[in-house]
């Protein structure tokens, strides 16, 4: 088995604080580098923060720089975004993925990944 799954979304008032987690199986997390990627209701995928395989290198996408943070906790094998100042613009399904370039660089393109979470959608509205 080599999946990741996502968890920890649901319905935030505007303004608010959601952490989602991404739990690797059957692989090193460490070793892969993890992507974050949102869809807002009737529009495609697109990437909103990365962290590189041994957390050298960490991106966020402009909308989201200052208000999310990408971690990696290796005993728990799980990669997080602490999401906060939550707008109704990041409203949406949550994804996350791994890629396994080999590099201690990361990027938010949807097409360097080939792992992907289930998704896990998250909801901000008064």
């Amino acid at each position: 088995q080599f999946d990741v799954a996502e968890s920890g979304g649901g319905p935030v008032q505007p303004g608010g604080s959601l952490t989602l987690s991404c739990e690797a199986h059957g692989f090193i997390s460490g070793h892969y580098a993890i992507g974050w990627f949102h869809q807002a209701p009737g529009e495609e995928r697109e990437g909103v923060s990365c962290i590189s395989r041994d957390d050298v290198y960490q991106y966020y996408e402009e909308s989201v720089r200052g208000r999310f943070t990408i971690s990696r906790d290796n005993a728990k094998n799980t990669i997080y975004l602490q999401m906060n100042t939550l707008q109704p613009e990041d409203t949406g399904v949550y994804y996350c993925a791994v890629d396994s370039r080999r590099d201690h660089h990361c990027s938010v393109d949807v097409s360097e990944y080939d792992t992907w979470g289930q998704g896990i959608p998250v909801i901000v509205s008064s």
